[in-house]
């Protein structure tokens, strides 16, 4: 049996929907970031970096979600990802976007202590990761025009990355709305039943009014 380590609303989110639109059989424990559960020698042992997700499969754990949704789609759902080589490592190069770029300049957001301990910095580190998180938000949005998915006409494991962001703007106040490509593609993830399995178990703030 696969577990799945997640945190409600964060990044993990990505694993979190690629495991129910796979239709794997899974269990999945839910860790709180409030009271350090990440950190616990329990978890530590089962991810030494304390982050999530973490998945544990038979041979031992997988972490981060690049290689979590690669994993999962070539051994449970081939159709959550691309079979042309060229049009795999797309999606891979776009997933590791995600998490090198776009997710730091969120954390530039939340958490600028991880950058800087000089505290009088942290709001200039907060406006230009606003400012570059937005960015990336546009620039997904073009990724989107004229497309279903974010990879073309087919779902892909790509798409619940890419929901995470949208559902981190929302929460920080940007103008979501404003990236229509953005924001319709949102109402057709909402509208998959395993999307919103996934955001109803993490009370996500995309389902709010």
């Amino acid at each position: 049996m696969l577990k799945l380590y997640y945190t409600p609303g964060v990044c993990s989110t990505a694993s979190h929907i690629g495991l129910e639109e796979s239709g794997a059989k899974y269990d999945s424990q839910a860790l709180s970031f409030a009271t350090n559960e990440q950190k616990t020698p329990e978890y530590l042992k089962i991810n030494p970096r304390g982050r999530v997700p973490a998945l544990v499969v038979d041979e031992g754990a997988i972490v981060e979600n690049t290689a979590i949704l690669d994993y999962v789609a070539a051994k449970y759902a081939p159709h959550l990802m691309p079979k042309d080589p060229v049009q795999r490592a797309r999606a891979i190069s776009l997933m590791a976007w995600f998490s090198n770029t776009v997710h730091p300049n969120f954390t530039h957001v939340g958490r600028p202590e991880r950058f800087a301990t000089d505290t009088s910095v942290h709001d200039h580190l907060k406006a230009v990761g606003r400012e570059n998180f937005y960015a990336n938000l546009k620039e997904i949005d073009g990724l989107l025009a004229g497309k279903q998915w974010i990879m073309g006409d087919a779902f892909s494991v790509v798409d619940g990355y890419a929901l995470v962001f949208y559902g981190w703007g929302k929460r920080i106040g940007l103008p979501m709305a404003d990236l229509r490509n953005y924001t319709a593609w949102k109402d057709r993830m909402l509208a998959r039943p395993a999307v919103k399995r996934v955001l109803e178990r993490e009370q996500s703030v995309l389902l709010a009014a």
